[in-house]
């Protein structure tokens, strides 16, 4: 059974939440578990972390207590094996569109005999080597998820493959889906609702794993399909909201304190009460 599973058992079959990083903020990852976030989302398809800084946030994240998520551009070896040496407890493949991709996931991600991951005993994923290399290598086929990213047209029709395709869970892209689709920035159009509900759906059925992320206007559709792991921020959508909401709450004092100097600032004084703004 994959920690993700496992993770997923203890959390009493609820759908696990979590927050993906842009860039390299151990920061924002701590203030993430602190929060009581409970993956962090690496990410190395569109971002410029490192394998070097991935391994850092890994040994952080598990230090926090979280599921640790890297999503790498293709299925290629190297980037695999040196997502997999970094010691994620789940390594996301993004937009995969055939078996052949998945086959390529298991080969470079899995020792002998299950695949062909390169005989490395000196990984952080290994513990450096530490202990019986061999029984860690056997433990890390059972305990890492390999998951599939399934995000365009292609890969929907091709669903009941990739699906049947055993040891690797899913992934559903809503944004690049939508785009493929035709419906860019459309994340609830009904059609690419309908394409997501099959996706999870044949996840359910060849009893995989399934996850996703959105922003908080897909909440309600995600924790409605009851999936197993849901990433619902990231740093940058955090600091987004975050300074915006402060510009509003200052702005809005400002006007106040213009519409009520006649009256000595009252309202001014009566916003900020009721909001809390404050920094040190």
């Amino acid at each position: 059974m994959n920690r993700l599973r496992k993770a997923v058992e203890s959390n009493n079959g609820r759908t696990l939440l979590g927050a993906a990083l842009y860039f390299y903020d151990p920061i924002f990852l701590e203030i993430a578990a602190h929060l009581g976030y409970q993956a962090i989302w690496i990410e190395m398809e569109h971002a410029p972390i490192t394998f070097a800084e991935a391994a850092d946030l890994c040994r952080m994240a598990s230090g926090s207590g979280m599921l640790t998520m890297i999503r790498i551009p293709d299925s290629r070896r190297e980037n695999i094996l040196k997502a997999a040496e970094c010691g994620p407890d789940i390594i996301d493949v993004a937009m995969v569109n055939e078996p052949a991709q998945m086959t390529e996931m298991l080969e470079y991600g899995r020792f002998a005999p299950a695949g062909g991951r390169g005989y490395f005993s000196v990984s952080r994923a290994v513990q450096y080597g530490v202990f019986n290399v061999n029984e860690s290598q056997q433990s890390l086929n059972r305990e890492l998820s390999l998951m599939a990213q399934i995000e365009t047209v292609e890969g929907v029709h091709n669903l009941a493959e990739l699906a049947a395709v055993p040891g690797v869970d899913l992934f559903v892209g809503p944004a690049d889906l939508a785009a493929s689709l035709g419906h860019p920035g459309e994340t609830l159009h009904p059609s690419v609702r309908e394409a997501a509900t099959r996706i999870v759906q044949a996840a359910r059925a060849n009893n995989k794993c399934i996850a996703s992320a959105c922003g908080p206007s897909d909440f309600k559709f995600w924790i409605d399909q009851k999936i197993d792991l849901l990433f619902c921020t990231n740093d940058i959508a955090c600091l987004k909201r975050g300074a915006s909401l402060a510009l509003k709450e200052a702005q809005t004092l400002l006007q106040a304190a213009d519409e009520s100097s006649d009256s000595g600032g009252t309202g001014a004084e009566m916003i900020a009460s009721r909001n809390g703004v404050g920094i040190a």
